[in-house]
């Protein structure tokens, strides 16, 4: 009876061996992320719950100002290089398994809400071009002869894109039979960048020709331009801007919104009901990014050169900087783990990313890589308007 049973354990046992090997072999991409180096035109795969690096991936091109976004099932990443290359780039293998050169000078791009379509954001020729997002084949394409900003993806398999030159957003609907795109005039003077709201429904667009935003109510069938913060600088001389601040990155935190100012040393901050001015905060420098901690209860800022050396953490109750660090020179970008317990910082000049814990701000990792800048994780992959 004994040699029976030793006989089936050891049966089970070369049976269960491969799965367990195999099961040993598999990694998720829940903790995945990338990290761009501008520099080489490569990009850094990371885990992010390990602190580690796992992957150094070439071959992107130019990725000076380079943007990500994820597949649906968080597998694969499309990275928007500024010469126009769209890449897609599998985290599980660590290869590029395509890459189209769709223009000349390319600054963003989304996907949509199903997954099945990528879009860019083009300087160069301008417009916006949409491809197959397994095939890369194109799909679509939008002239609207101007440099185009603020791609954002939209409910129903929409994209909503702004242009510099026009001051026009437009709507593209990939759900209909002709693809058709409706044109907003009136936007303003010089559209910088553009952000969706996390329920779909407020688009926002900068303006660098004049003090103020304006807001799309992306829940009505025709959405009327409405100004925000109209001239917040009167009566101020503007400082010069050495890096125009980003929408992509803005903060709700409960009942406001606060958005970087141009040329002005501080945060706006925005009431989210009626759009009007509910307060500022003189802070550092010219913020670039201004990144809701998940939660909302802090706000960080990164800041323009030549304070480009500094981070602050700003309470969102009472609107006050509660704490200043000094990460070191040229810090680039803030990414924030899905529940907020740490932020990922790139400091290009000092050639790593560091990881703080958000509750103490002590420093508790950091990563070695070329000139990082931008830093995603897939947990972008389940949030609209990225």
């Amino acid at each position: 009876m004994r040699r029976v049973l030793a006989l089936a354990c050891l049966i089970l046992g070369l049976i269960s061996a491969p799965a367990r090997a195999e099961t040993d072999a598999l990694r998720s991409t829940g903790n995945l992320g990338v990290i761009i180096e501008r520099a080489s035109g490569s990009v850094l795969i990371v885990d992010r719950t390990a602190h580690a690096i796992l992957d150094r991936v070439e071959g992107f091109g130019d990725l000076s100002h380079a943007s990500v976004v994820f597949s649906s099932d968080a597998r694969f990443a499309f990275v928007f290089g500024r010469d126009g290359g769209l890449t897609r780039l599998d985290l599980l293998t660590g290869a590029i398994t395509g890459r189209v050169m769709q223009a000349g000078n390319s600054i963003g791009g989304a996907i949509s809400d199903d997954g099945a379509l990528v879009a860019v954001a083009n300087y160069k020729p301008g417009g916006v071009r949409v491809f197959d997002a397994d095939t890369l084949e194109p799909v679509a394409s939008y002239d609207t002869g101007a440099k185009t900003i603020g791609l954002v993806d939209l409910p129903g398999r929409r994209f909503a894109f702004t242009t510099w030159d026009t001051g026009e957003t437009w709507i593209a609907d990939l759900s209909a039979p002709d693809l058709e795109a409706v044109v907003i005039e009136g936007i303003g003077a010089n559209p910088y960048d553009a952000l969706l709201s996390p329920d779909g429904r407020s688009y926002i667009a900068g303006l660098f020709g004049e003090d103020g935003l304006t807001r799309l109510d992306m829940w009505d069938d025709t959405p009327e331009p409405q100004r925000i913060l109209p001239g917040y600088g009167r009566g101020e001389e503007p400082l010069p801007v050495y890096k125009m601040p980003h929408l992509e990155g803005w903060a709700q935190a409960g009942d406001r919104f606060v958005l970087p100012a141009i040329g002005h040393h501080e945060v706006l901050w925005v009431d989210a009901k009626d759009f009007t001015e509910a307060g500022r905060t003189k802070v550092h420098g010219q913020p670039v990014f201004a990144v809701a901690r998940p939660g909302g209860r802090q706000v960080w800022v990164n800041f323009a050169h030549p304070l480009n050396d500094t981070l602050q953490v700003l309470d969102t109750q009472s609107g006050e900087v509660i704490e200043t660090l000094k990460p070191g020179p040229a810090v680039l970008h803030m990414e924030f783990s899905p529940r907020g317990n740490e932020v990922w910082v790139s400091v290009r000049d000092a050639g790593v990313v560091q990881v703080y814990d958000t509750e103490s701000f002590e420093l508790i990792a950091e990563l070695p890589a070329n000139d990082p800048s931008g830093i995603f994780f897939t947990a972008r992959a389940h949030r609209l308007g990225l």
